[in-house]
């Protein structure tokens, strides 16, 4: 009970400084805290999606029937599944139109899924900058606060008398506090952001296998429709 109260009396009675800094590294831990269960939850959701999507696409599933059922059953479309729609939607598009050749309808609706992976991929990537910024600078912020605390106590230690460790332990250990409190918030930004990382370069690249393999589908299923019409 005599260490808690020790703890908080501490912050209590140290310069305005570095409750700054304190309250800075709290707002800072705080925030990353906040991306870290957001983006636990956003990239679960994600690779739980693309395993559902992969499962009925490569079930044998007409194309043009799940397109229409994406497009009406869903308010939210993210994900492989926007990446098929804008896909599909460019490719119908096209083929409805007169005096359009295959290399055409296939080029464009490649160009059309690139730019929805694309967003995609900026979507998974979001708030990550935050937690590598927090790895990065939370440390040098508790530091800076470590530095000045330790100024004080030797400050306080110059104008004294007869030197004790009483008089330089309240500086002492209310600068150990923002050197703890820099890497509480820094330690687990970096280990999340490079968790996150990995498994946002994951999706990617299922994104972009699954773009390359739609793409081949709709180039043999329009040059197949092309022979039939020519035949």
């Amino acid at each position: 009970m005599t260490t808690e109260w020790s703890f908080w009396h501490l912050i209590s009675q140290a310069s305005l400084i570095v409750q700054f800094v304190m309250a800075m590294l709290i707002l800072i831990s705080t925030t990353s805290w906040w991306v870290i269960f957001t983006k636990f939850m956003v990239l679960s959701k994600a690779r739980s999606a693309a395993d559902e999507f992969e499962d009925t696409f490569w079930s044998g599933v007409d194309l043009t029937s799940l397109y229409n059922r994406i497009e009406r059953g869903k308010e939210e479309i993210y994900g492989m599944e926007a990446i098929f729609v804008g896909g599909f939607r460019e490719f119908l598009r096209l083929r409805a139109q007169a005096h359009v050749d295959s290399e055409s309808v296939v080029g464009g609706t490649q160009r059309a899924m690139r730019a929805a992976l694309g967003r995609e991929v900026d979507d998974l990537e979001t708030h990550l900058p935050i937690l590598a910024t927090t790895g990065s600078v939370s440390p040098y912020i508790g530091l800076f606060g470590t530095v000045w605390g330790i100024m004080n106590a030797l400050t306080a230690l110059g104008n004294a008398q007869q030197a004790t460790i009483n008089l330089v332990a309240p500086g002492i250990a209310e600068a150990m506090i923002t050197t703890a409190m820099g890497l509480f918030a820094a330690i687990p930004a970096v280990m999340a952001y490079n968790r996150y990382a990995y498994h946002v370069d994951r999706l990617e690249n299922r994104y972009d296998t699954f773009t390359e393999e739609f793409a081949n589908i709709l180039q043999r299923q329009s040059l197949s429709q092309r022979k039939d019409r020519d035949g």
